[in-house]
């Protein structure tokens, strides 16, 4: 009755996953002071002093793609279903701006943000299809 409780492996890597999610919330929210910080130096010095995001932009719309894949067991799927609606409008912003800017302005670099952002959505739509086929 007193003897301490076993921990599984499982059981540890639940927080771990729960630290990498607020890691793409903070990179989320330094991917959007960034796209903004552009117009707002513009704004406010009447020269714009950074440019917009070309290869920082890579490695934020990478970001909830690594938390996808590191998450992609049913368990771990599971413990995310109150962030997963946070993960599709991250890489719905990180598709959009890179696509646009990819196309509009002709940095290349952006497709691999573009390619990021459709691997991430795709994957969640696969792993919530998976988790609904299971549960059948």
């Amino acid at each position: 009755m007193t003897e301490p409780r076993q921990t599984s492996a499982e059981d540890r890597k639940v927080p771990l996953l729960y630290y990498c999610v607020a890691g793409g919330k903070a990179v989320f929210v330094l991917a959007v002071f960034r796209v903004l910080a552009g117009p707002f130096t513009e704004d406010i010095f009447g020269e714009e002093l950074l440019p917009m995001p070309t290869w920082e932009w890579v490695v934020f719309s990478v970001t909830p793609l690594i938390i996808l894949w590191l998450a992609r067991r049913p368990v771990d799927w599971e413990a995310l279903s109150g962030e997963r609606m946070f993960f599709k409008i991250a890489l719905t912003f990180y598709l959009l701006y890179a696509l646009a800017f990819s196309l509009f302005q002709g940095e290349w670099i952006l497709w691999v943000g573009v390619a990021a952002g459709l691997s991430g959505l795709s994957g969640i739509y696969y792993l919530n299809h998976r988790e609904s086929s299971d549960a059948d």
